[in-house]
């Protein structure tokens, strides 16, 4: 049984394409992310599947309901945290669980019995009484998280929950995801550009770029698919790289070569011999290579491999403030 499925989804903002025909389906009590720069579509994907967008073509179910057609019965089986934190700071974090309860029609006797074991289950109880201005972006994402766990969602969407956290607030967030989803034994939808996280919540994901998805399966099967070392060389800028790319191309364990400004990475079998060839190569050619290193697949390697570059620091941030900020002009 799925918990959501996809069949040819796609939207369109008048000429650009932020959704370009993808079908994927997530197990019940699955964690599935999808691994992506800025701009790839993670968004756009997230506000269908909440219905907050109409996709322009294509179907989307979540817990059996569709997006479209069944847009209420959807809502009352979600829970979704946007990447900006919502909670009101000058609230208490208790008093923002509490609006959160009357927002999703939870029963006045329930109302006190799960808000305290929410916030157990994140460690806030302590901190409840106190007005959200007073907590860290640590806590204020916890709480984020906690009100749309209230009402006992079937399925939990997180857009980049971690993002502008520093890493161990965020390693802290990903235990408290993990936390929350035995507990609930809920199936989680997330978006990331963090390798790392990806690699460490999801028991699957989907690498999507452009719009379209690249590849589904879990990081280990990723990674072990790749069945090759990764030499990684960083070569002097200026350099004219196409008579060397040429000659490595040659090299017999050679599998396949990604090139990204003056970095190359090339995937090969047998690293250990390569790369004194690479080094015969560059000599012959008065190629000057900065670094290079020789290491197993990483969840990077993976991205880079299907995608031909990887996501840089500013995938988030300012820019995607920024893309949010275009959506919003697209759909007034």
């Amino acid at each position: 049984m799925y918990s959501i499925e996809t069949k040819s989804l796609k939207k369109s903002f008048g000429d650009v394409t932020a959704v370009d025909d993808i079908s994927f389906s997530v197990k019940n009590g699955e964690i599935f992310g999808f691994l992506g720069p800025n701009g790839a579509g993670k968004s756009t994907t997230i506000m269908i599947l909440t219905t907050l967008l109409k996709p322009s073509s294509g179907q989307a179910l979540i817990a059996g309901f569709d997006v479209m057609n069944d847009a209420k019965q959807v809502r009352e089986n979600i829970g979704y945290v946007q990447q900006e934190t919502t909670v009101d700071e000058y609230l208490t974090g208790r008093e923002n669980l509490l609006l959160q309860a009357k927002l999703n029609h939870i029963p006045k006797d329930e109302i006190d019995k799960r808000i305290a074991e929410i916030l157990h289950l994140i460690e806030l109880s302590d901190k409840q009484n106190e007005p959200v201005v007073t907590y860290s972006g640590g806590m204020r994402k916890r709480l984020d998280i906690a009100g749309g766990l209230l009402h006992r969602p079937k399925v939990l969407f997180l857009d980049e929950p971690t993002v502008g956290l520093d890493i161990q607030t965020r390693r802290k967030i990903w235990k408290y995801i993990k936390k929350l989803h035995e507990e609930f034994e809920m199936t989680i939808f997330l978006t990331t550009h963090y390798m790392e996280e990806a690699d460490q919540l999801c028991d699957r994901i989907g690498i999507i770029d452009g719009g379209k998805i690249q590849v589904i399966d879990s990081p280990e099967n990723m990674k072990n698919a790749m069945g090759n070392e990764v030499i990684s060389i960083v070569l002097e800028q200026n350099e004219t790289h196409d008579s060397f790319l040429s000659e490595l191309k040659k090299i017999e364990f050679v599998n396949k070569i990604n090139e990204d400004g003056s970095k190359l990475t090339l995937f090969a079998s047998k690293g250990t011999e390569v790369i004194p060839k690479i080094f015969q190569i560059s000599s012959e050619l008065d190629i000057k290579i900065i670094s290079i290193s020789l290491t197993s697949p990483t969840l990077d390697d993976v991205f880079i491999s299907y995608t031909g570059h990887e996501i840089r620091d500013d995938d988030s941030g300012f820019n995607r403030k920024r893309e949010h900020a275009k959506m919003k002009r697209i759909r007034a």
